[in-house]
């Protein structure tokens, strides 16, 4: 039985093992670690992550942000033997709630262009692309990158 709660300070270790473990499917582009404990933490500061857990296992997590009226997630994480059962949409459902009980009249997310797969995973979630940005992180990459970012009315 999976359950959601919100994360605190001492979550930050663990958070960030996680993260780290989901996105080394990124190592055909990048190969550095996702994040690290204090990032973990200076996120919390202007938003929260949202926890998954069977039973003491963490199994996957989500950063979340209001901005506004519309919400902002990032850094979907799922324990990779976890993927494809439905832990990443529990857990956008659950943020995608709590921005609409904020108020919030959209959802708004980034990935990278090289990710097609979570292209498509969101497209069938009900998000849209509005734009493309300029992939900003200082690591240097081994292809050509970018963002694409999509969004979803909340309404």
């Amino acid at each position: 039985m999976i359950s959601t709660r919100t994360a605190t300070a001492s979550d930050a270790e663990a958070i960030a093992r996680l993260v780290n473990t989901a996105f080394l499917v990124e190592q055909f582009f990048i190969e550095r670690d996702r994040t690290n404990p204090a990032t973990v933490r200076s996120l919390m500061e202007n938003g929260n992550f949202l926890l998954a857990e069977d039973g003491a296992d963490l199994v996957g997590c989500v950063h979340f942000e209001l901005r506004g009226d519309r919400g902002y997630f990032g850094m979907l994480s799922i324990e990779p033997a976890r993927q494809g059962k439905g832990v990443g949409h529990q857990l956008v459902s659950v943020v995608e709630k709590y921005f609409r009980d904020a108020g919030c009249k959209f959802c708004d997310l980034k990935i990278v262009d090289l990710r097609k797969e979570l292209h498509d995973l969101y497209h069938r979630w009900g998000y849209v692309d509005t734009a493309t940005a300029v992939y900003d992180d200082p690591t240097p990459t081994k292809l050509p990158v970018h963002f694409i970012l999509m969004s979803k009315p909340l309404s």
